[in-house]
């Protein structure tokens, strides 16, 4: 299997794809940025102040852009009378919330923050203002974890806490499309600590409910569960936990049944697995804006403004 970022870097060639990055009083932010611009193959958008910015950058500036009238009445109207003119004209001062109004009024494709600022104030304004897909009621988080020639969808590890079952059937159908997006036909297992009814509780009850679900939200995909990891990923395990079963050890696209779970998943898929863990990568809204780990580095920003703009050709 080809190279992840080798494989994107094809498909954006020649596309223009511009990606909003709203923090530009960041150091990591601008490394990244610079390394985007040299390579041209997408063109980043910092915000902030020209003075602190390198030369050469695209910058823009919230108290100096000539067209914040048009992006005030746009927020305005977006917020369906929630917010006056002189309300909407102090929130856009706010960098995320300008940088996701850009996206909106499609002068960028997409947005990539979080290096300074918490998962909430980069995906409330994007609920607000982009919203979700026609259909998706909430937005969720999967990772891609990428190893060598091996890839896997993990989610939601990020966003939604107790999921319903609704919920993690939409995350399902949601995880399969972006595992499609990224070069992996995908195979849904809903994982569990039970195997097709090897326990009996809520929890798995949940489960159980959720892939009914998501079959019928997909009956092309193939969905399995509920499922225990080992009998998802091994096919051995598989064969004696469940025989006759559509994922045959062999799942690359695995739904947690909480955030806990996920989240400690990909934690140590990535820190004992020797996993490259790469997002959270936000689905189901109507234009791609992404979150970065407060803890990420520039090659990190730099590899989810990627994976951003690979959303925005879809």
């Amino acid at each position: 299997m080809a190279d992840l970022f080798t494989e994107i870097k094809g498909k954006l060639q020649s596309k223009n794809v511009t990606i909003i990055l709203p923090e530009g009083n960041d150091p990591r932010i601008i490394e990244a940025a610079l390394k985007l611009q040299e390579e041209g193959v997408i063109q980043p958008i910092v915000i902030g102040n020209e003075r602190d910015i390198p030369s050469g950058l695209q910058v823009l500036n919230p108290a100096t852009y000539e067209h914040m009238d048009e992006l005030v009445n746009a927020f305005v109207e977006r917020r369906n009378g929630k917010v006056t003119i002189e309300e909407a004209r102090e929130i856009l001062k706010d960098v995320n919330y300008f940088g996701t109004m850009l996206v909106y009024t499609k002068k960028a494709d997409g947005l990539v923050s979080g290096a300074a600022h918490t998962t909430a104030e980069t995906v409330r304004p994007a609920l607000q203002i982009i919203k979700t897909k026609p259909g998706i009621t909430k937005t969720s988080g999967a990772f891609l974890m990428v190893k060598n020639d091996t890839r896997y969808i993990f989610a939601d590890c990020a966003i939604t806490i107790a999921p319903t079952s609704d919920d993690l059937a939409e995350i399902a159908v949601e995880g399969a499309k972006t595992a499609a997006a990224f070069g992996i036909e995908p195979k849904v297992a809903m994982l569990s600590f039970s195997t097709k009814g090897s326990a009996k509780s809520e929890e798995t009850d949940k489960v159980v409910q959720a892939t009914r679900l998501a079959r019928e939200r997909a009956p092309q995909l193939v969905i399995e569960g509920e499922l225990q990891f080992d009998a998802s990923i091994v096919p051995s395990i598989a064969d004696k936990k469940a025989p006759g079963a559509t994922v045959r050890g062999d799942a690359n696209v695995l739904v947690f049944p909480s955030l806990e779970s996920g989240n400690i998943g990909y934690k140590i898929a990535e820190r004992l697995g020797g996993f490259e863990a790469i997002g959270p990568i936000l689905q189901g809204l109507n234009a791609p804006v992404n979150d970065l780990s407060r803890g990420c580095n520039a090659e990190d920003v730099y590899k989810l403004a990627y994976i951003t703009a690979a959303q925005a050709l879809d």
